[in-house]
């Protein structure tokens, strides 16, 4: 396990958003944090991410406190893409990729940052149009772009708040098949809030699942995707069936 939450706590005004968790997020694998919207998800990403701090408990990474891990060792290590992404200066799909690169160039980019930035466009699949300005091209290719942008900055771990936020279906299945070949191909380590639980299960390692702050359960998706656990998750009842090798739940009318 490379990254440990232990006993975090978060208050906002007195209100308890994230209550008590412990968790140990294992290297080398694809996590899912999935819950109800509110239940604290974003909100661990971030402390995880540093974006906020808790406030009790602590977070280590490889057995360190975060807290005391230098900026720039920690840009080196730690990416991650939030659910809003806008950059208000006119770029193309190259410059904003190339940004990846600013923890290891400063902005002075070498022939080894060019290579890894033709090695995160590649496997993006946006080669042919890394000349094309944000403004130009489609939302999903805009989202591919902002993870060409995360490879780029080539970190172990990389943490993802809702990556297949405003995708369709073709596009979401994409951007999957990206974070699933990151992981299985270059070793990285992936921590994703994600809501479409049918995706999580079908290409994540590991669910955490997460209700009022609190933590529910966390094991392998065949552990988590169950029925009674998900109406424990989502209070909600539901049909879990395997298709195709993936457990698939079915929580339309009538499941």
């Amino acid at each position: 396990m490379v990254i440990s939450l232990r006993n975090i706590t978060k208050l906002y005004e007195k209100k308890e958003v994230v209550k008590d968790l412990s968790l140990e997020i294992e290297k080398g694998k694809i996590t899912a944090l999935v819950g109800e919207n509110g239940a604290g998800k974003s909100t661990v990403l971030s402390m995880i991410a540093r974006f906020m701090k808790e406030s009790k408990g602590e977070i280590m990474l490889e057995g360190k406190p975060i807290r005391g891990i230098k900026d720039l060792e920690m840009a080196r290590k730690m990416a991650i893409l939030k659910q809003s992404n806008s950059i208000d200066v006119k770029l193309t799909i190259r410059e904003l990729v190339e940004l990846g690169r600013f923890p290891h160039s400063k902005g002075r980019l070498k022939p080894q940052d060019h290579e890894m930035v033709d090695m995160a466009l590649g496997y993006a699949n946006l080669q042919n149009i890394q000349h094309k300005y944000l403004d130009e091209i489609s939302g999903g290719q805009r989202q591919r772009a902002y993870i060409a942008m995360v490879v780029a900055q080539d970190t172990e771990y990389i943490l993802l708040d809702e990556p297949l936020n405003n995708l369709d279906m073709l596009n979401s299945v994409n951007m999957m098949k990206l974070l699933r070949k990151l992981v299985d191909e270059l070793g990285k380590t992936i921590v994703m809030v994600i809501h479409d639980i049918n995706f999580a299960s079908a290409y994540a390692d590991n669910m955490v699942a997460m209700k009022d702050g609190c933590l529910i359960a966390s094991g392998t998706v065949d552990e988590l995707m169950t029925e009674s656990c998900l109406k424990e998750i989502f209070g909600l009842n539901c049909n879990v069936q395997n298709v195709c090798g993936n457990k698939v739940c079915v929580y339309y009318k009538g499941a």
